[in-house]
């Protein structure tokens, strides 16, 4: 099942492995579940503290558990963890047999510490880049806490599942039965989720710290860079965000990023990450801004609110909140969101495998999203709203040569169509003739840009018609102290590799600030 090279790189990692456990398999006679057994038969060759047993009665078939001899685990794979999903394995198989996680000392005793029943199912898709965090988050609570239980399903494979609970989105994830959640969340945002007290004691931490010299708001490229540079001069630097990595964990191929040549993005911010962690940096997670209070005078701070009721003071503030993914904003679109409506085509187009879709957006975006959809769904029908596609000729060449796919120019989408349940089909407004047409079809991915996360900032802060935060060469704001980099700026091109130069940029004016107002 694996290669030789494959196999030598996880032999290293399982020397690792301290605590002898079991994989218990249960299996048919189908192809997929003669690959999960030569998959597991690679792994217990590699290592002597694994065995492995194939009598399992499990009803999901492949699937596979990890059992320690007390029996205090209860973590299951359903499919073959293979795509993005391998990693997720391996740490598993590390994880139960003993090897530490690198999470937090506080958010490992969260973990062991929760009471109640707590039996969760995710499903995912291998080409799903947002799914490894959500199960390797709830398979470390399983190996952690017995009151725990979790089984990581691939929704290609268990279709009949997906269809009875209507899943239109991947990472879904039940607990007890019941949806809790879609798209990624990592192990705290999970525990926020199910420990109702974790925010409250979280804002009381914040209200109790000092205030910084630089207070960095939003933890993408360019929130990062600007914590390293300020870290970099010895002052008090914090980073307060929603989630470390901003949109860069929604990007699927990064291959324009200088010197790396080829890299994904959840793996480019668990870099970014690792890189700020290597300095003297207070990163504050799961932090949603809500408002900002300038500084009233001479010697006063500046004050940042957030949605937890926590707030945070600083001497200069850099705001890098970033981007989100435009929405069409028309009827339906909210009904059906995760009902048919999708904005990943790599993690959610594997469950519209045979099914009809359309992509909306011409750029780069919408095009490279409907060549990848036309290796799996039966007919893609890309919508433009301009008179001819944006994207870069390469692109157009290899879309036009699919023979699945037609292209609609002067296309104004104007409703989503539902049965109540999924999307059934679109509205269109031919931009030439003022016709209205309908398209019958089961999933819309939505590819039409970036809107800037500033709608907390309106009446601090001055904003271009487009919302984008209005910054001079400097990176400064029309706020003394106030600076900014990224997305939400007036900079155009937004790319990461401008987003990390931005962020150092901010940094050091804010530095220069604070020597010149000390």
């Amino acid at each position: 099942m694996l290669d030789d090279n494959l196999k030598t790189q996880l032999k290293a990692y399982l020397e690792k492995v301290t605590q002898p456990f079991e994989i218990v398999a249960s299996l048919d006679d189908s192809a997929k579940s003669q690959e999960t057994l030569g998959l597991l038969q690679d792994i217990v060759s590699l290592t002597d503290k694994i065995t492995l047993k194939t009598d399992g009665a499990d009803a999901r078939k492949p699937s596979f558990s990890l059992n320690r001899p007390n029996g205090n685990i209860s973590l299951r794979f359903a499919g073959l963890p293979m795509g993005h999903e391998f990693t997720s394995l391996v740490l598993a198989l590390l994880q139960v047999g003993g090897h530490p996680s690198k999470a937090t000392a506080e958010t490992l005793e969260q973990i062991k510490g929760l009471e109640g029943e707590f039996n969760f199912e995710t499903y995912f898709s291998l080409s799903c880049q947002n799914c490894p965090d959500v199960v390797q988050a709830l398979n470390l609570m399983a190996v952690l806490n017995p009151n725990i239980r979790h089984v990581a399903i691939d929704g290609a494979l268990f279709q009949d599942e997906v269809n009875d609970r209507q899943i239109m989105s991947v990472p879904s994830i039940y607990l007890n039965g019941e949806l809790f959640g879609q798209g990624r969340m990592d192990v705290e945002q999970i525990l926020a989720k199910i420990d109702t007290g974790a925010s409250a004691r979280d804002a009381e931490k914040l209200n109790a710290k000092e205030a910084f010299d630089v207070l960095v708001i939003g933890g993408g490229p360019a929130g990062a860079a600007a914590a390293i540079y300020a870290a970099r001069k010895g002052i008090r630097t914090g980073v307060a965000a929603e989630r470390f990595g901003g949109q860069v964990l929604d990007t699927m191929a990064i291959e324009n990023f200088i010197s790396v040549q080829e890299t994904e993005g959840p793996k480019l911010a668990r870099a970014l990450e690792e890189h700020v962690r290597q300095y003297e940096v207070d990163i504050m997670n799961l932090q949603r801004a809500s408002q900002l209070i300038p500084a009233s005078g001479e010697g006063a701070l500046h004050e940042v609110k957030f949605e937890s009721g926590a707030s945070l003071k600083a001497k200069t503030v850099i705001l890098s909140t970033g981007a989100r993914w435009r929405e069409m904003n028309v009827p339906g679109e909210q009904e059906y969101r995760n009902k048919g409506v999708a904005y990943c085509p790599h993690c959610d187009g594997p469950l519209f495998k045979g099914k009809r879709v359309a992509v909306i957006g011409g750029g780069n975006s919408g095009v490279e999203a409907a060549i990848d959809l036309a290796g799996i769904v039966s007919q893609v029908t890309l919508l433009e709203f301009d008179s001819k596609l944006r994207a870069d000729a390469v692109l157009q060449k290899k879309l036009y040569s699919l023979p699945n796919v037609s292209v609609i120019t002067s296309a104004l989408t104007s409703e989503v169509k539902g049965d109540g349940q999924k999307v059934t089909g679109l509205v269109y407004k031919d931009r030439n003739s003022d016709e209205f047409v309908s398209l019958e079809l089961e999933g819309i991915f939505v590819q039409i840009g970036l809107l800037p996360n500033s709608d907390w900032l309106k009446g601090s802060v001055e904003l271009s018609p487009r919302g984008e935060i209005i910054v001079d060469a400097r990176g400064e704001t029309s706020l003394p102290g106030i600076f900014a980099a990224g997305d939400v700026t007036t900079v155009p091109y937004k790319q990461i590799v401008i987003a990390v130069g931005e962020g150092a940029k901010a940094s050091l004016s804010a530095f220069d600030h604070l020597i010149r107002n000390s």
